[in-house]
């Protein structure tokens, strides 16, 4: 039987209140530790051992993140991760036993917005979620970007549109095609440097943050996720041209 579907739903104003958290882990005792830990730091948390609790979840209230288990019962972290980004971009953050780079790397091609391994320290969880949920904020205010321009509520470009508020891409055909917070971000710095060389460096800077541990791989992975979206062919990219040995540039023949 296929699962249910994820409920769509947007990150809410995570400004108006506290901190909301989803866990999803299938260890009732780190289920407990985690919820009593994150409290001390003004985050709520609601805890569910597998996918079919954390549907639930969602259709009950509105969370600013998820704490993903990689290792569940029945659909596996990657599997809800999968769903999870076909229908919403709360920040996702994965967890996992398993230290091995292949896990860590499909985790960030499906949408996570932030890995970490068992164990870890619970002061280091708390200073994630923090860090994504500030990376949330700025996505909320492009303008930052570009300082000396005024905020914009979209960018057209080559019959594509990004909306800034609703966070949202629209296709030529007008299907919204749904953006993890890390695309989102990348796409917006394109678009607001276009046609220019941007090193991975300045990539990661910009679309990712440094709280994020860099490694070979995490921008060129997020690149190739943005060009899936875009419809790109990967072997002949239109829009999002590699540069070899330099890093990317964004192409497109007109952004207004």
């Amino acid at each position: 039987m296929e699962p249910a579907p994820v409920p769509t739903l947007n990150a809410p104003d995570i400004r108006s209140r506290s901190t909301r958290a989803l866990i999803v882990d299938d260890n009732l005792e780190l289920r407990e530790l985690l919820g009593g830990y994150l409290s001390r730091f003004n985050i709520d948390s609601t805890a569910v051992g597998d996918g079919a609790g954390m549907r639930r979840a969602l259709t009950e209230g509105h969370f600013d993140v998820i704490i993903l288990d990689l290792m569940l019962p029945g659909e596996d972290g990657l599997v809800l991760c999968r769903q999870l980004r076909s229908s919403s971009d709360i920040p996702i953050l994965m967890l996992t036993a398993r230290c091995e780079p292949t896990d860590r790397i499909i985790g960030l091609e499906l949408g996570a917005d932030d890995y970490m391994a068992k164990p870890f320290e619970p002061r280091e969880l708390v200073a994630r979620i923090q860090s994504i949920l500030r990376r949330v904020r700025d996505d909320r205010e492009p303008s930052r970007f570009a300082p000396h321009q005024a905020p914009r509520s979209s960018i057209r470009f080559d019959d594509w549109q990004l909306h800034s508020v609703l966070r949202q891409l629209q296709s030529p055909t007008g299907l919204v095609v749904p953006l993890s917070n890390a695309e989102f971000r990348l796409l917006w710095v394109f678009l607001e440097r276009p046609r220019r060389v941007l090193s991975r460096e300045q990539l990661l800077d910009a679309a990712r943050g440094r709280s994020i541990e860099a490694f070979d791989r995490s921008i060129d992975l997020l690149v190739s996720r943005l060009r899936q979206k875009l419809g790109e062919d990967p072997k002949a990219p239109r829009l999002i041209k590699t540069v070899r040995g330099e890093g990317y540039l964004f192409d497109a023949r007109e952004i207004a």
